[in-house]
């Protein structure tokens, strides 16, 4: 079985997902937007189908696909940590720089070179 990841991995696919988001869409539809062919973008379907990410209704003679949150869902709660750590190191980075804004030596670093009255060379 493919990973979500590479499932995801496919710009087509993501933009395929942003559609139907927003609600129910046909393969012409799709194929429409994307201006791509109705079997290439029956194939990304299938392939978002397979991993979960879609689910598709049958309404008289057509073929509705729908976003399926939970496999995102659940990406997002395995992601949640590494988001944890990259909003730490940019806490720390903000301290950082907030500390180097309060000291007199990076501000005079800031400023350059003085000549004896003050002046810029």
């Amino acid at each position: 079985m493919t990973s979500l990841f590479e499932v995801l991995a496919e710009p087509r696919r993501r933009r395929i997902l942003e559609l139907v988001r927003g609600g129910e869409w046909s393969v012409g539809e799709l194929a429409q937007a994307l201006a791509a062919s109705q079997p290439a973008v029956s194939k990304h379907l299938r392939v978002l189908r397979e991993a979960g990410l879609v689910e598709v209704r049958v309404a008289e003679q057509r073929r509705l696909y729908r976003l399926r949150a939970e496999p995102l869902r659940e990406l997002e709660q395995w992601l949640a940590p590494y988001r944890e750590l990259w909003s730490e190191s940019l806490d720390r980075l903000e301290r950082q720089l907030d500390a180097m804004d309060d000291d007199p030596a990076v501000e005079r670093r800031r400023a350059g070179p003085r000549t004896e009255n003050g002046s810029m060379p």
